[in-house]
């Protein structure tokens, strides 16, 4: 097959990924909105017959003085990654990115490579000889995907060494996720752990309330968020950047992000972001207070968002980045212990891929980054 590749409008460009079960949420034309501090393209593929057959938005990121980009396709482009003619997809996107000033291109392809299931994890976490995700044999192993990576490698496409946790992409390598398809929501429960079925009650007992909010109460929720973020110590977004996701993204589909709020007896004590591209629906952001954490308001707001994604028709319930560490000394493990009482499953993606194309800039930036 023939394809050439060209700039499409964003009216094309999320036609065609209407037109599929799912994308990315940071391969809409929209998410150019929420980074607007990058410039951004749609790009199209086209086979013979002119029919658009593949997608991708790149953001491109000047370097200080100089008019050279680097080029990011966060967890794109969207195309047929098991064709046999890889490359010549591939190639044409290189040399347009090239002549757009490009000094390097980082894309991530959507390309799972293995999933544990719970019981996995789970026998993982009580063997004292498992560290790792990988020390554990995945109940699912995508043998087309070590084909892709195979092939991405010989096109001189360049990965990083994975550092140990799992966090050294832009995007998560490993995520959680909860399938939908096929399951009734008593299914769901009944994956749920005891204690996560226990806590969730105990919510309902104790008078939780899980509401929607909308534009007017992301103030609430920045305010849990920052409480959040000296908690666990990182440093957090502002509240304009919400405001900025929330305008951008709905006004590309209304239903795109919504805002979900938990309370007790009126005060606000968790809340969460959720985004949703087609059958897929992501928990994006969450924050919680520091007290009534007994009364377990985080449980009982992902009922909620779940039971929800599951009436959008979601075939997936998506909660996001976890670290491969299965070492309960390891301050990342309770992202995977918390998440695993639902009953999901790890899921490793072939993460994320670098293109130098001016090695000496490309170095540059590398020894920059590892200095952040």
């Amino acid at each position: 097959m023939s394809l050439s590749l060209r700039t499409i409008s964003r009216e094309q460009h999320l036609g065609y990924l209407q037109s599929l079960p799912s994308a990315s949420h940071c391969q809409v034309p929209a998410w150019a909105d929420v980074k607007n501090e990058w410039r951004s393209e749609n790009l199209g593929w086209f086979d013979q017959s002119g029919e658009l057959v593949g997608a991708a938005l790149v953001l491109y990121r000047q370097l200080p003085k100089v008019k050279r980009y680097l080029a990011y396709l966060p967890e794109g482009p969207v195309i047929n990654w098991y064709a046999p003619n890889l490359e010549e997809w591939l190639q044409p996107m290189l040399a347009h990115l090239k002549q757009q000033g490009a000094f390097t291109v980082k894309m991530g392809p959507p390309v799972v490579i293995r999933r544990w299931n719970s019981t996995a994890i789970k026998a993982g976490i009580q063997d004292p000889e498992v560290k790792r995700l990988r020390d554990v044999e995945a109940s699912v192993i995508e043998p087309r995907a070590f084909e892709v990576s195979d092939k991405l490698r010989r096109m001189g496409w360049q990965q990083a060494e994975d550092g140990g946790a799992g966090f050294g992409d832009v995007q998560p390598r490993y995520v959680f996720q909860v399938p939908l398809a096929n399951r009734s929501l008593d299914d769901v429960l009944k994956g749920f752990n005891q204690l996560w079925r226990r806590n969730i009650k105990k919510a309902e007992k104790a008078g939780v309330e899980v509401v929607q909010g909308g534009y007017e109460d992301l103030p609430t929720w920045q305010k849990l968020y920052e409480v959040t973020a000296e908690r666990d110590k990182f440093r957090p977004r502002p509240l304009s950047y919400f405001q900025r996701q929330w305008t951008a993204l709905n006004a590309e589909d209304p239903n795109r992000m919504r805002l979900y709020i938990a309370t007790h007896e009126g005060e606000p004590l968790a809340a969460a972001t959720m985004l949703t591209v087609g059958q897929h629906v992501w928990y994006s952001y969450g924050a919680s207070a520091n007290h009534k954490r007994e009364v377990r308001p985080s449980n009982a707001m992902q009922w909620r968002m779940l039971r929800d994604s599951y009436a959008l028709g979601a075939s997936v319930y998506d909660l996001r980045g976890i670290s491969d560490t299965l070492d309960e000394n390891d301050h990342l493990f309770g992202l995977i212990q918390f998440k695993v009482g639902t009953g999901g499953e790890a899921v490793e993606y072939v993460g994320e891929w670098d293109f130098p194309l001016n090695k000496l800039l490309h170095k540059a930036l590398d020894i920059y980054m590892s200095r952040r």
